[in-house]
């Protein structure tokens, strides 16, 4: 990332509770076809407003492209992108109020969730910004009403945060800020792990700090991926399952797959075995944006940009030298 663009964490969101409260009360009034009639506007001045996330949609849907046949690439430009945006903030809210009709979700996976309710194990679900994750609330339902435990990074979101505490009608979630994973953190979720309930946790975004991060292949291009989730999967030493929510028409499909059994790590191949791990996390992401290319919301800089690739060259150059 550039030294001049900051940290997706450090980034102050647009807007405010009062706008989104609008928003809100038109379609609880009027219905979704007047809010997205006048979501248009809203999304139009954002797009105009925001070079950062205008640049970074524009970059995402250039790298996606050749996955595409022909006619999908035709489909898709930024502002499209900056609209369903728009639309899953309002699921989003209408979901953590528990508004979303059950009938309009669709499990496309059901083998792997009768699998968890079987083992009755606690376990860690690693979820994305693709699609609309608050949806994965559904989930608890099909397991007789499971805690979830939700690890967020959102210091840069207070005023959607303090909106979304007003709506929550879910006891059975709970919002567990992290910024950094401490020992304290990791031996409480360990005890939530073994009564258990569900860890989630997001797999697209770096720490604000780097260190803990693989580059990987994503897209076709060289992208910085978080190890965190799969380093807490293996102090954890529980199931790992993937978990990914897309919205096509009027429904919510979500798919679950398993993903490991149990991670473990050797501590002479660490780095590597970490690499290979988030690897495939990253395929598993591409894949699914595949299905459904405007529904990743990752507004951020994100591939590596020319400078960095030019500072690793030079820095392999002098190591070789060396």
């Amino acid at each position: 990332m550039p030294k001049d663009t900051k940290h997706w964490t450090q980034v102050q969101e647009g807007g405010t509770v009062l706008g989104i409260k609008i928003l809100l009360f038109i379609y609880q009034v009027f219905g979704r076809a007047v809010f997205s009639i006048i979501l248009m506007p809203v999304m139009a001045y954002y797009f105009v407003t925001n070079t950062m996330a205008r640049q970074s949609s524009k970059q995402y849907l250039e790298n996606l492209a050749p996955f595409l046949p022909a006619q999908r690439q035709s489909e898709l430009n930024s502002f499209k992108h900056f609209v369903a945006f728009g639309n899953m903030l309002l699921d989003k809210l209408l979901a953590w109020m528990g508004k979303i009709d059950t009938k309009a979700i669709v499990f496309e996976t059901p083998s792997v969730v009768d699998k968890i309710k079987a083992s009755g194990q606690g376990a860690l679900v690693v979820v994305s910004h693709l699609g609309n994750i608050e949806v994965c609330n559904a989930l608890r339902q099909k397991l007789d009403e499971v805690k979830l435990t939700i690890l967020v990074n959102t210091e840069h979101a207070e005023k959607l945060n303090s909106l979304m505490k007003q709506l929550d009608s879910n006891t059975h979630a709970e919002l567990v800020q992290v910024n950094d994973l401490s020992p304290a953190t990791a031996m409480m979720l360990a005890e939530r792990v073994t009564q258990g309930e569900l860890i989630i946790i997001a797999g697209d975004r770096t720490p604000e700090h780097a260190g803990r991060v693989s580059e990987v292949e994503f897209l076709g291009e060289q992208a910085l991926f978080p190890q965190g989730a799969f380093i807490l999967a293996s102090l954890l030493k529980c199931p790992v399952y993937l978990l990914f929510c897309l919205k096509q028409k009027k429904n919510y499909h979500i798919y679950v797959e398993t993903f490991s059994e149990q991670l473990r790590f050797a501590r002479k191949t660490r780095q590597q075995e970490l690499d290979v791990v988030v690897q495939n996390y990253a395929y598993r992401l591409q894949h699914y944006c595949i299905k459904a290319p405007l529904q990743w919301f990752n507004f951020f800089p994100f591939w590596l940009s020319d400078a960095q690739k030019r500072t690793k060259q030079n820095d392999a150059g002098n190591i070789d030298r060396h």
